[in-house]
């Protein structure tokens, strides 16, 4: 990270979020919590010295987005000006690859790991960037799946839950699909 670190904790559809932000970019997006105190305990867990200010135009633009999208409308943070500072270079690629995967659309963590030249063998660790993404929604790791389409894991609050939550926003279910026939009744 780079220079003093700011935060604000938002109101959106699916509840109180968190984003924290340096000169250069937001360092951490937080996913909504029960309430806004546990937000700000999550947010602040990893950025202490974090000070609460009012969010210059690029992360405003980011919080207006993350609204959009609780309430399930489209939004594109692909725009968001990041502060990745001290993750490898393994890892900045996976999140960059990870970037392009824009709503309503998936992929695996194999799938990411052949994109990036690597084999499949590095899927696991193409799953270990996306459980440390400090930036979960805007660096969409939710739409990261196991192989065979599977939800896989998710490190947010409330867990894969979560993950199948942020799907359905986008039209994504995993629900089995309804019979085609319609029984008799009896």
């Amino acid at each position: 990270m780079t220079g003093k670190t700011h935060y604000l904790i938002f109101d959106t559809a699916g509840g109180p979020c968190g984003i924290a932000w340096t000169a250069a970019g937001v360092v951490r997006f937080q996913l909504p919590g029960e309430d806004a105190a546990t937000t700000r305990r999550l947010l602040l867990r990893h950025l202490p010295e974090a000070e609460a200010a009012e969010p210059p135009p690029a992360v405003a633009r980011a919080v207006a987005a993350a609204q959009r999208y609780f309430a399930g409308e489209e939004a594109d943070f692909t725009d968001v000006p990041l502060d990745l500072a001290g993750q490898s270079a393994f890892f900045m690629s996976v999140y960059d690859a990870a970037r392009r995967v824009h709503w309503g659309e998936t992929t695996t963590y194999g799938t990411l790991a052949r994109d990036l030249g690597a084999g499949p063998e590095m899927a696991r660790e193409v799953g270990q960037a996306m459980a440390k993404n400090p930036v979960a929604l805007i660096i969409p790791c939710h739409r990261v799946l196991a192989a065979g389409g599977k939800v896989g894991g998710f490190s947010a609050p409330g867990g894969a839950s979560s993950k199948l939550k942020m799907l359905a926003l986008e039209g994504i279910s995993f629900d089995p699909p309804a019979p085609a026939q319609q029984s008799f009744g009896f």
